[in-house]
């Protein structure tokens, strides 16, 4: 239930289809009686849409969750395991395209191949299934072993947990399979942003990992707030950053986390 929720709410709560489901709203109510309702909506529309694309709330949104958690030292001791958490493949276009299609955060699967590439004793596991709401949508997990397989990364080194739908599910579904011991020590590799929901999830799993972030989207300096940045650039920022605040909310309101801004321990 939680998982179809958030799915549904998001179609709503998205920034972009937000704006757009206001400006079309007050293009409908602007032919009727509350006309000037309608109009207000408009121009309120308008002005979101400037705000999002020519302003820096997009980065401002998204720089303290992807400064949350500070990147591991070089000198990182071999791990046990490297753990990717799903959602950089294209399901639906993988299956029929018969070829990885990567989405915007394919960075997670080419730094899960190089992690197992620096430490050659690791085990690399790859968790999720599918982000879809019908129970026969595509997996990400045949994709994602053949782009590992392409990439040189050992079959047998490699393990997949595919039923997963969302983060909560990778968190108690990966502990379940690989049944961690006391002692041994595993990366999370997630994008900067997601990090710190993903770690309170975990840690509320009962399943101690490393912070292991890729997929920056933010420089972390002046150039953040630059107009060089504005654009479709701002409001994919705002997008990501949103669908994070929202789901820190919700997860720790629903006790899926273990801290309302999970942090270093």
């Amino acid at each position: 239930m939680f998982f179809t929720i958030s799915k549904l709410a998001w179609l709503v709560a998205d920034p972009f289809s937000f704006i757009l489901l206001l400006g079309v709203i007050g293009l409908a109510l602007s032919f009727g009686r509350r006309a000037r309702f309608g109009r207000s909506l408009c121009v309120a529309s308008v002005v979101l849409l400037v705000i999002a694309c020519f302003s820096p709330l997009g980065s401002a949104l998204l720089r303290p969750l992807e400064d949350r958690f500070p990147p591991p030292p070089a000198n990182l001791p071999a791990p046990d395991g490297i753990i990717v958490l799903g959602g950089a493949l294209d399901e639906d276009l993988t299956l029929a395209r018969h070829q990885p299609t990567f989405t915007a955060l394919a960075s997670r699967l080419t730094a899960g191949v190089a992690l197992a590439r620096r430490f050659p004793q690791a085990r690399l596991i790859f968790t999720g299934g599918s982000a879809g709401l019908s129970a026969n949508d595509a997996s990400e997990g045949p994709g994602v072993r053949d782009l590992w397989l392409s990439l040189g990364v050992p079959e047998g080194r490699m393990t997949f947990e595919a039923k997963s739908r969302n983060t909560w599910e990778n968190a108690i579904d990966t502990r379940a399979l690989i049944d961690p011991k006391p002692g041994e020590t595993w990366l999370l590799v997630t994008s900067a942003c997601h990090m710190p929901r993903a770690m309170g999830i975990f840690r509320r799993a009962g399943f101690k990992v490393i912070a292991y972030a890729v997929d920056y989207r933010t420089f972390g300096d002046a150039r953040d707030f630059l107009l060089a940045r504005a654009g479709l650039d701002q409001i994919t920022m705002l997008e990501f950053a949103v669908h994070e605040w929202i789901g820190l909310f919700a997860y720790h309101l629903t006790g899926k986390t273990d801290a309302w801004f999970p942090g270093p321990q």
